[in-house]
């Protein structure tokens, strides 16, 4: 099986991004899996320090591995929003193939420090780990928020990019481009979406010359994502999105079965709502072409 360097080079050379969706339980991991496999194309499953707390490191990678294994499908585990290097080097120890290392609201001579830290840490625990560093501001929590803040004074500029690559040895760079951490109210009722700098996105791209994510992908305009991808976005996080899904799926199944305790007859209905949501969200990425032969 490829590895997620040699799949996010193959999304990049032709053009399509790989997903990645956040989870923080089985109902999440089944429903992300399934639309991957429907649709043959790699996934990447995140979970954040939180996420991690709940679910359990070992437990959530050994999870994971036995799916790769014993179906032989390409899906990877991300450590997602790492912020101490102890937490970080727990997770690749665990087996994560990938370990993003958030420390985007220090000073950036003090991110670009202790990313550099962090690089050489990680990549001697396991030489082929991906660590991706993050620049810039897109806010916090993947929540449902009542008004937006103003993130337009810490987007990232090409230069501090390339500054920042080339100074820690990051194999991954996530930017902010106006992207933004959870969703607003009126875009959970589709009513508003968010806005992409495409052209922030195409100037970082070939400054920095690493594979660059797209976090807080949640809420935001189609054509914005596709253009994003196309100017140079290899991975899109999406969580908020997943996480209405799970409730209102959730709130469907109790629903039709008012008086049943058993999970696993109430859950389907969460598992569906969610899985609906990857599968778009993957053949919006991956692009129908390739969705019918994987990326």
């Amino acid at each position: 099986m490829n590895s997620l360097r040699d799949l996010l080079q193959q999304a990049q050379q032709s053009g399509a991004a790989v997903g990645h969706f956040n989870i923080s339980d089985l109902v999440l991991l089944k429903a992300v899996f399934a639309a991957a496999r429907e649709l043959n194309v790699p996934v990447l499953v995140g979970l954040s320090e939180g996420e991690r707390e709940f679910v359990g490191v070992r437990q959530i990678a050994a999870f994971v591995q036995s799916l790769r294994e014993e179906l032989n499908f390409p899906i990877f585990l991300n450590a997602d929003h790492t912020r101490s290097l102890a937490k970080a080097a727990e997770a690749a120890k665990a087996g994560f193939d990938s370990i993003v290392f958030d420390l985007s609201a220090l000073p950036f001579q003090e991110n670009v420090r202790q990313t550099k830290q962090a690089v050489e840490t990680l990549k001697a625990i396991n030489p082929s780990i991906l660590v991706e560093g993050e620049i810039g501001d897109i806010g916090t929590g993947s929540e449902i928020h009542d008004a937006a803040p103003d993130l337009s004074k810490r987007l990232s500029s090409p230069e501090e990019a390339k500054q920042f690559v080339e100074s820690t040895g990051v194999d991954i760079l996530a930017p902010a481009v106006g992207n933004m951490h959870g969703m607003l109210r009126s875009m959970v009722q589709g009513e508003t979406k968010k806005r992409l700098d495409v052209e922030r996105i195409s100037g970082i791209k070939r400054a920095a010359r690493v594979f660059l994510t797209l976090h807080g992908g949640s809420g935001t305009d189609d054509a914005d994502l596709r253009k994003a991808i196309a100017a140079g976005i290899n991975i899109v996080h999406i969580n908020t999105e997943l996480r209405v899904a799970w409730r209102s799926g959730l709130e469907r199944g109790l629903a039709k079965q008012p008086d049943e305790v058993v999970p696993y007859k109430i859950l389907p209905s969460a598992v569906e709502a969610v899985k609906q949501v990857v599968a778009s969200r993957l053949k919006l990425f991956a692009g129908e072409r390739h969705a019918a032969q994987g990326i």
